[in-house]
């Protein structure tokens, strides 16, 4: 029988481990300080705790990009699951036990973007509710919202949607998207990247190249994310977005490119009016994903 060891191993704390994970989340002290509501200060303090009582360093740091070291990567698996633990254990008390279905609708954009963080942590918090989810354009969706087969959607702004009983989640610059030093937008007519009638940004982006004279050929058409991506970064056409979608592999074109200007657009939420609590319940969740969104620039 081994004897019992006369030093016991040092408790990793959860807020530090939430901190850790924040940061590798996000790659940045800063935003992982906005993330967890500390300064930044706090934030290298908390690391520096971290790094002492294991002896070994879990970030590269340089001046201008954090990374995981090889035992951070290694950490990062035993925080994640210490923490899915205490909030599985903790929910077990201070959560009500609901159970039940929600209809949950989303446009594909944003379902493809939003909806694999908010299921997730729905799924942590709430795991006996089953979530239903339909992915369609905002038009179908407010439809199916009328005919009461969805108990709770987003939809974007677009012709034709009454808003009026929508909660907005988020408003951004609406940005014409180009390949990296892509050469779409100098060609004569113009390549666009568009969906049909009841696209959310076809009729805006039409009406700002018709405003200014330009001449345009729809070139490309797909109503998902990922086919309108694979036209632009192919260089085939150019195509109107949401500024936050643009990834390294994109520029935005401006006026100096010779394209107009988009303006904003908005992104909203519709629930039933006798929403249930689980619905209630997974509203919540997508509002603090968006209010994540707001704080650090990511989901």
């Amino acid at each position: 029988m081994n004897a019992p060891l006369n030093h016991p191993l040092p408790l990793l704390e959860l807020d530090v481990l939430r901190t850790f994970v924040a940061i590798a989340e996000t790659g940045s002290f800063t935003t992982a300080a906005n993330a967890v509501f500390r300064t930044p200060s706090a934030v290298s303090m908390q690391i520096k705790k971290l790094e002492d009582i294991l002896g070994r360093s879990v970030f590269s740091r340089d001046a201008r990009s954090v990374s995981l070291t090889t035992d951070g990567e290694m950490l990062l698996g035993y925080a994640r699951r210490l923490i899915a633990i205490n909030r599985e254990a903790v929910s077990k008390f201070i959560v009500p036990d609901m159970t039940g279905v929600v209809r949950l609708g989303s446009p594909d954009d944003y379902g493809e973007r939003v909806l694999p963080h908010v299921l997730k942590r729905f799924a942590q918090s709430h795991p006996s509710i089953a979530v239903d989810v339909v992915i369609d354009q905002s038009s179908n969706l407010k439809r199916r919202m009328d005919d009461r087969t969805l108990d709770i959607t987003l939809v974007t702004n677009s012709t034709g949607i009454n808003l009026d009983s929508a909660e907005t989640m988020l408003v951004e610059p609406l940005v014409w998207a180009g390949a990296k030093g892509g050469c779409a937008h100098m060609r004569e007519p113009l390549p666009i990247s568009v969906w049909e009638e009841g696209c959310a940004w076809r009729a805006g982006a039409l009406e700002s190249l018709g405003g200014q004279g330009r001449n345009y050929r729809i070139a490309y058409m797909s109503a998902h994310t990922a086919g309108q991506r694979s036209a632009i970064l192919a260089d085939l056409a150019v195509a109107p977005l949401p500024k936050s979608f643009l990834g390294n592999d994109m520029v935005e074109l401006t006026e100096k490119d010779g394209m107009p200007e988009l303006g904003n657009y908005c992104l909203a939420m519709i629930v039933a009016p006798e929403a249930s609590a689980p619905v209630k319940a997974a509203a919540d969740h997508i509002r603090a994903a968006f209010d994540a969104f707001k704080t650090t620039g990511r989901f």
